[in-house]
């Protein structure tokens, strides 16, 4: 029988070896830092040369991401372990810009009493969005649209 320290560590071992495999297909990076907090679990690139790994908006190290994910998924099925993958501070830094983001959207749907739609974002942006705008308390939010161009609209509570 498999422990769940034993299935953590084979996910971590696994989003390693596939975090490697991809920055040195496209030449990024120089090394990978894997650390495991419970079930979370944090793979990230390290190196000076991180920016081909995050790609153009971030697609290429969300779609790793979403590889990552479907790793942990596949040993545990339950859900879990949450796996993350960054690229120096990637992660911080876009947190920072949402969170930007997402407080201006509020202010102006509060200040003009008109919706605002926000740019489309990925599922797990959308997703901290609404976490963010949820703690807020004093707007709503919804998404519309389908992918690629699914986006996030803010608007006073009850408009």
């Amino acid at each position: 029988m498999t422990t769940q320290d034993e299935i953590g560590q084979r996910i971590a071992e696994e989003v390693a070896t596939l975090v490697r495999r991809v920055a040195a297909a496209i030449e990024a990076g120089e090394r990978v830092e894997v650390t495991r907090e419970g079930p979370r679990i944090t793979a990230t690139l390290i190196g000076e040369q991180v920016a081909p790994f995050i790609g153009r908006h971030g697609h290429v190290i969300d779609a790793v991401q979403h590889l990552a994910t479907r790793i942990a998924a596949k040993h545990a099925p339950g859900g879990d372990w949450v796996v993350t993958v960054d690229a120096g501070d990637y992660r911080t830094r876009r947190a920072g810009i949402l969170e930007r983001i997402a407080d201006e959207a509020a202010d102006r749907a509060l200040r003009t009493g008109e919706p605002v739609a926000l740019d489309p974002m990925t599922a797990s942006e959308r997703r901290f969005v609404h976490e963010r705008l949820r703690e807020r308390g004093d707007v709503d939010t919804h998404s519309e649209g389908d992918e690629p161009e699914r986006h996030l609209v803010v608007s006073r509570p009850g408009a």
